[in-house]
């Protein structure tokens, strides 16, 4: 890794100079639709050396970094995984120690199931400048861009994010506190292991009839939401041949989700026009 920085520097500096220490801007891309972007992380994607990039930042969003910028794709797709998490680490650490500016873009929040985390620390353990700009999370993206509420009094008086993948495959969900009904669940990457979540959670005493919103594609021009029941919810991801990225919310809140509510973003582009 630290041979193909070098060969990059050779390319873009080819003066033999003492590289000045650059930084690490952890950026959240937030759920695909640009412009939910903040002013922030718009600003620095504008004026990053390089961008490193997931699978999940929408082309919408990439096509805001400049043409001569130089932007690694290093996204993990399912079946075939690219880098490593320690050989982006590692990338991120060189591309700073050469002296520039990186944006690691991530779609969501680099927080909450990202990896940023492990990012930060790993940049922090080498020395190398980490700063951290929040995005909008899919949880928070894609319900509102759904009209559904992640919270109501009458029904959900608590919200609970977890990961749909666990760190060794299928989610081990434990905790018997998540069949209590008066609670939002929502599952990042859940659309692999949701036979699983959802036998689990109806042996933990939630209820087959628990309304199920899966959301494909949040907040873009092609998403699609498709409702259902927990007992009903592996058939109709199978039926409805649901794709990555998706997102399974889980409670009652999912019973204030109608369909002529969701906006056309791209009708709502056009008027702003």
């Amino acid at each position: 890794m630290t041979q193909a920085i070098g060969r990059l520097d050779k390319l873009f500096n080819p003066q033999n100079g003492e590289a000045t220490p650059g930084g690490v801007w952890l950026v959240g891309a937030g759920p695909g639709d640009v412009e939910l972007l903040t002013v922030k992380a718009l600003r620095l994607i504008k004026s990053a050396d390089v961008v490193v990039y997931d699978r999940l930042v929408s082309d919408a969003i990439m096509a805001e970094v400049p043409s001569g910028t130089l932007a690694i794709d290093v996204g993990k797709k399912p079946g075939s995984h690219g880098l490593k998490q320690a050989q982006i680490n590692q990338l991120l650490a060189d591309l700073a120690a050469s002296g520039r500016l990186v944006v690691r873009l991530k779609g969501g929040d680099p927080f909450i199931f990202g990896r940023g985390g492990e990012e930060m620390l790993f940049l922090q353990q080498a020395g190398i400048a980490c700063h951290v700009v929040p995005g909008i999370t899919a949880a928070a993206g894609c319900a509102a861009a759904s009209g559904i509420p992640l919270t109501h009094r009458d029904c959900a008086q608590s919200l609970r994010l977890i990961t749909g993948h666990g760190k060794s495959g299928e989610p081990q969900l434990g905790d018997a506190s998540l069949a209590a009904p008066n609670q939002t669940l929502v599952f990042y990457m859940g659309l692999k292991w949701s036979e699983s979540i959802s036998a689990q959670l109806q042996a933990h005493g939630r209820a087959a009839t628990t309304p199920v919103a899966i959301i494909e594609n949040g907040t873009r021009p092609d998403q699609r939401v498709m409702v259902t029941t927990l007992s009903d919810l592996s058939a109709t991801i199978a039926r409805e041949q649901a794709q990555s990225p998706a997102l399974l919310l889980v409670g009652e809140v999912v019973r204030f989700y109608r369909q002529h509510h969701t906006a056309d973003l791209s009708a709502i582009s056009l008027m702003a026009k």
